[in-house]
């Protein structure tokens, strides 16, 4: 029965859901050295891949997933980078498809559910790297528990993972997002998506228009005409349904952490899947009171997210 008690205790202001998530997301600081390397893609597209190197020679290779619109260099990607790289491990942060700073050169891009890419960047990696683990936020947490679940020859050299701070239930997410509470995050996260969909726009003036574009008011919307079209789905239904890690979970057969707050606001009642933790002794669940969406942040340089996830993929590696 993996359902672990959780010792996160913030300060009286970081426990507040709004506090912490801005905080950690827009304040928050962490300067780490990386080194950039270009993966071409089986179908003729790329992803940039950012490296972090320990003093030395490591076995031991971390992948990292950022979240929405999110990068290699987000400070919980490179705030988890620094800690690692400091304590033994090389790490690799993916940026994916269009998020390195360069667009991509297909139409598509990424989305929470797009496992081949991941399964590419381990097929790079793994000849170099007998121990690797995996580590995942939000939209990439919710691809990395999908991963696992759905692949039936997991390559042996991953040994656990962690994601932080995961939509489980894609559908009940975005309605949360959608809530008054959550006004100001989804029109931060519609106005870099729809920037991103004009630069589509000027490649491929063909497959999208700009009054198209104009008219997304809502994540919905934005699903409705580019996620789940570009990406080979009937809708944006259709997307959330097949991609939603929550229907993986009980096959995933490595250790596996999962960081949900209970006051994340970003989280529908069904991302606390306790029920699946209860019969798989391997999916382990922690759910702190406190938290945010990928907050969890504590005195000294390190989140509690990053902290805890280099001591449980130590103990399992």
């Amino acid at each position: 029965m993996p359902l672990v008690e959780s010792h996160y205790e913030p300060s009286l202001i970081f426990r507040n859901y709004h506090f912490s998530t801005v905080y950690a997301a827009v304040f928050r600081k962490m300067d780490h050295p990386q080194k950039r390397e270009r993966l071409e893609l089986k179908e003729g597209d790329f992803i940039d891949l950012d490296w972090s190197f320990s003093e030395e020679k490591s076995e031991k290779l971390l992948i990292l997933l950022h979240g929405l619109e999110g990068s290699a260099q987000r400070p919980y990607m490179t705030g988890t980078a620094k800690l690692f790289t400091q304590n033994g491990w090389d790490v690799l942060a993916v940026n994916f498809r269009g998020c390195g700073g360069e667009l991509n050169r297909l139409f598509r891009s990424y989305h929470a559910g797009a496992t081949d890419d991941l399964r590419q960047v381990i097929e790079h990696v793994k000849p170099r790297y007998p121990t690797i683990a995996l580590n995942g936020f939000s939209l990439g947490g919710n691809l990395l528990l999908k991963y696992l679940g759905e692949e039936k020859n997991l390559p042996e050299e991953i040994k656990a993972a962690v994601a932080i701070s995961v939509p489980c239930d894609l559908h009940g997410s975005l309605m949360e997002i959608q809530q008054l509470r959550n006004m100001l995050y989804e029109k931060r996260f519609l106005r870099s998506l729809k920037a991103h969909l004009l630069a589509r726009h000027e490649k491929f003036p063909n497959k999208i228009t700009k009054e198209e574009i104009a008219s997304c008011d809502n994540l919905l919307a934005v699903d409705e005409l580019y996620t789940s079209k570009a990406h080979g789905f009937e809708n944006a239904l259709d997307y959330y349904k097949k991609n939603s890690s929550l229907q993986f979970l009980p096959n995933i057969s490595i250790p596996t952490l999962l960081i949900n707050a209970r006051n994340d606001g970003f989280l529908s009642e069904k991302s606390y899947p306790v029920e699946v933790a209860e019969k798989n002794s391997d999916f382990f669940l922690e759910m702190p009171k406190y938290g945010g969406h990928v907050g969890f942040i504590q005195n000294g340089p390190y989140t509690y997210n990053e902290e805890r996830t280099l001591e449980f993929l130590s103990s399992q590696t």
